[in-house]
């Protein structure tokens, strides 16, 4: 749209992410998405007072409803990821948008907790799985240099939103009760929809011009230069075009691409990230009443989790400036390490903290470790796989975390009530998450760096990681290019050995007209030149 057609005989250079303009829109909706996705669950928990009392059930029965929409948000990876593929991201979002606004209208009109289940768990929670997902897809679509920054500014969308919609929520259930604080909250989901409108996709046509003026190169290459040249790559063309339809259809599109598990920095990525969410959820979930247990009262052990959001809004954007720097981002997997390894560490020291003032210090440290794990996490995934195939690896790697968030913080919980003792869940889920930042660290290095050093430097290489989307279309555009050559080396050869031949015979021509003042005579004229008759003309054999 809006490019001219690349020149004759050249090949159209690969589309560069713009890294701004309309990046920043798409970076917008994408920090609103964020927000709602990660934020949403938890502010739904200021109404779970009021559904113990209408429902008469307990605090557990009510918390399955955060649970269900984190499972949905987890859980449904793949299904997204297919969606995606398949659909393209605008569209699955609209429809998540709408989905998850849905969820919530309806959740307001329920008369039992099995249908708040249904409705503001699996139908909001499916909602936000499908806005959550191809809005990073975008992100990193739109971004190459800058994707770190981008990536921090996005992550920070969820401690802002998360420090918004609690108080709001609070307000909207002591003016409407919970039903119309609930059919506000539906009306606010719609705003995913409108993220998802300014997802405009990058050139969708950029396949086809590079194959229209690859084909016109060949064309220029095999026919001779004059009246016939044109006719001939209209004539190339049509027939490509022809077999391109033909081959469409069998060219099957992958809509789950599980070949990203024969990447060695995917599969350590991946268990790393699932021994992380194991212990990484814990701390905040049990801090408030850890601090009750210690004598903290609830309006100040309640504010613990304010500091907390607050440190984390300035640690994202922050840890993103810093991982874009030309001397860090090359080794942005071992910075993702130090981070957990950060956040572990703290949870261990403050396991013994007894008093107010050093719960605020573990906020504080904890809030900078958290953001920085949050800003790092998909920006690592986005290094090693690429943007091609993130789209399922997204879905593939939140499927597994999905069993990490139900195994970590059940099993916390049943420790805390057997045990009666909060120092031992601190130190057990500082170890995880410290052990899945040494793994990360040893295995990236024993089994990438030194598989560098014996492999040679390839652009393809997948356990490399760190390629930049600019560099896997310029490799596309050479591997095009190969292909090419490859099936026209015969039709090449046979031009080279007929131009030649011609060549030579013209050459033998112009010196017997020079010598007799007139056209040769017989079967071996070639050329039709000045004075000689039409009918004296041999012509060239087509191609």
């Amino acid at each position: 749209m809006g490019r001219p057609d690349p020149e004759e005989g050249q090949l159209p250079a690969p589309v560069k992410p713009p890294d701004g303009g309309w990046g920043w829109v798409v970076l917008f909706g994408c920090f609103v998405i964020t927000g709602f996705s990660y934020a949403f669950p938890k502010a739904v928990s200021v109404y779970f007072k009021e559904l113990m009392k209408d429902f008469h059930v307990g605090y557990s029965d009510t918390a399955w409803i955060s649970s269900i929409m984190l499972a949905m948000l987890y859980g449904t990876g793949p299904v997204c990821s297919i969606m995606v593929n398949q659909f393209g991201c605008r569209p699955v979002m609209l429809i998540g948008g709408l989905l998850a606004s849905a969820g919530m209208i309806l959740a307001s009109f329920t008369t039992n907790i099995i249908e708040l289940y249904l409705t503001a768990g699996v139908l909001t929670g499916l909602g936000m799985a499908l806005n959550f997902q191809p809005s990073l897809i975008m992100l990193g679509t739109y971004f190459d240099k800058r994707r770190p920054l981008a990536n921090g500014l996005a992550a920070a969308g969820s401690p802002v939103f998360l420090s918004s919609l609690s108080p709001l929520g609070q307000v909207l259930l002591e003016k409407f009760g919970w039903r119309g604080g609930f059919l506000i909250m539906g009306g606010l989901l719609l705003n995913c929809c409108t993220c998802g409108a300014v997802m405009r996709p990058l050139d969708v046509g950029m396949k086809r011009k590079m194959g229209k003026a690859q084909d016109k190169y060949e064309a220029k290459e095999m026919l001779p230069i004059g009246g016939k040249s044109e006719e001939g790559i209209s004539t190339t063309d049509g027939t490509k075009k022809g077999k391109k339809a033909k081959k469409k259809p069998k060219k099957g599109k992958k809509l789950l691409d599980f070949s990203i598990f024969s990447n060695r920095g995917f599969i350590i990525y991946t268990i790393s990230k699932f021994i992380l969410v194991l212990g990484l959820f814990v701390p905040p979930i049990l801090l408030v009443n850890y601090a009750k247990d210690t004598g903290v009262p609830d309006t100040e052990a309640a504010f613990l989790l304010s500091i907390i959001g607050f440190i984390d809004i300035f640690a994202r954007p922050a840890c993103g400036m810093v991982a874009g720097l030309k001397w860090v981002r090359p080794h942005v997997a071992y910075l993702f390490s130090f981070s957990m390894l950060f956040n572990g560490l703290t949870d261990i020291c403050s396991a013994r903290a007894s008093n107010y003032t050093g719960l605020v210090i573990f906020c504080v440290f904890f809030g900078i470790s958290y953001g920085m794990v949050g800003a790092l996490q998909f920006e690592v995934l986005m290094a090693i796989v690429g943007s091609q195939k993130f789209s399922s690896a997204i879905g593939l790697v939140l499927l597994i975390e999905a069993f990490a968030v139900l195994i970590g913080p059940p099993s916390a919980g049943r420790l805390v009530d057997a045990l009666k003792n909060y120092e031992v869940i601190f130190y057990l889920a500082g170890s995880e998450v410290v052990l899945s930042a040494l793994f990360l660290a040893v295995a990236s290095y024993c089994c990438l760096n030194r598989g560098k050093k014996k492999e040679p430097p390839s652009e393809n290489n997948p356990s490399a990681g760190g390629g930049s989307d600019t560099e896997e279309a310029e490799s596309d555009v050479q591997e095009a290019e190969e292909h090419s050559s490859d099936n026209h080396q015969p039709a090449h050869s046979t031009d080279n050995a007929m131009v030649a031949a011609n060549e030579e015979a013209n050459h033998v021509a112009e010196e017997q007209s020079g010598e007799g003042g007139g056209c040769p005579m017989g079967d071996g004229e070639v050329l039709a030149r000045d004075g000689c008759k039409a009918d004296q003309t041999v012509e060239r054999d087509s191609f």
